[in-house]
């Protein structure tokens, strides 16, 4: 037979109440009650249910963790499970489960998220994404309801808790690379333009040419899905050109691995007719042929970050917003090769 609180509460000479109180952690009851009623807990093998105990507290101990919609795709990128174990590992640690919310749409994501939040079924949540007009940041904001991101919001960037890369400075960085082994026509292929990152790492190329007086062409940028069948025809396009690159900063690994198939279909070869560089130097970009030189943009600590900064919002609704930086390094690996100056006849 289980124990119960009755039980507990008579053997430790105190009210039932008293015993709800010393599980709840409640900050009235004195040190020493709380010791006295531990202590029958403990010898009599008495365990709160955890349900019960939550509704009192109105805690789920869990958190909402959020995906890009058309998460079958999402999935599909490494960047996701090690973003999850980063969260996890620090969930698992402070005691929180993890409810994963996906969508194809980002009408069924707000739908599924209302439900989150009107449901109880969660203390908090973070967002795995930015993007530019989400209608799922403004209803947790509307809501008053504790949120994280991982990424940089589009708007109201003080105001929103969120754990990021500097992404503008890893942008210009990697494509400084390019530039200082002797590339001068140098492309850039990322993903959906109302992504924030892709917007960061894409702005960060730009500098870096602006830097080094070095043309940005607008048929050198090129958009499209984070997976093969939109770089199947990026590809094409860019060497279409009159003056194809010699040199392109691709905006994620997966993306890239995908590019490098690619670009064996039109009989070029990295590195030696082309340069690749990449950004999140996810497990797949080191065993990859040839494996990518990329930013290493530690994912696992974005994860973390964003759980611990999460549960502390979730404990103190008072808690400031705050702006984690998560640092950066480049992975130098063999996708890119110098380019010699070419010598006048």
């Amino acid at each position: 037979m289980a124990v119960t609180i009755k039980e507990v509460a008579k053997a430790a000479g105190v009210a039932p109440s008293t015993v709800s109180r010393v599980i709840a952690d409640h900050p009235r009851i004195s040190p020493a009650t709380k010791k006295r009623v531990k202590k029958a807990m403990k010898e009599m093998g008495y365990h709160p249910n955890a349900n019960a105990r939550n509704l009192a507290n109105r805690s789920t101990q869990s958190l909402g963790v959020v995906m890009p919609s058309s998460a079958d795709k999402a999935l599909q990128n490494p960047f996701f499970p090690e973003v999850l174990r980063g969260i996890s590992a620090v969930a698992h640690e402070l005691d929180y489960s993890m409810l994963l919310c996906t969508g194809e749409t980002d009408e069924e994501m707000l739908e599924a998220v209302k439900r989150m939040v009107f449901s109880n079924r969660t203390d908090g949540i973070i967002l795995l994404y930015s993007q530019v007009d989400d209608p799922i940041m403004e209803f947790l904001l509307e809501q008053n309801f504790p949120f994280v991101i991982v990424g940089k919001p589009a708007t109201r960037v003080d105001e929103i808790t969120h754990v990021d890369n500097d992404n503008i400075r890893a942008g210009k960085e990697i494509t400084n690379h390019l530039i200082d082994i002797g590339h001068e026509c140098i492309a850039f292929i990322g993903g959906s333009e109302d992504r924030i990152v892709t917007i960061d790492r894409m702005r960060g190329y730009e500098l870096a040419l602006e830097e080094a007086g070095l043309p940005y062409l607008d048929e050198y940028r090129i958009h499209t899905e984070f997976l093969k069948s939109g770089g199947r025809q990026a590809v094409h396009e860019l060497f279409a050109l009159p003056k194809p690159p010699t040199g392109i900063v691709i905006a994620d690994d997966l993306m890239s691995i995908g590019v490098v198939n690619m670009l064996e279909e039109f009989g070029k070869r990295v590195p030696d007719d082309i340069s690749i560089v990449s950004f999140n130097n996810v497990y797949l970009s080191e065993i990859t042929r040839p494996p990518l030189t990329t930013v290493d943009i530690h994912i696992h600590g974005l994860g973390s970050q964003a759980a611990k900064c999460l549960i502390e919002k979730v404990k103190n609704k008072e808690e400031p917003a705050k702006r984690i930086i998560v640092p950066f390094d480049i992975k130098y690996r063999a996708s890119t090769k110098e380019i010699k100056p070419q010598l006048e006849s």
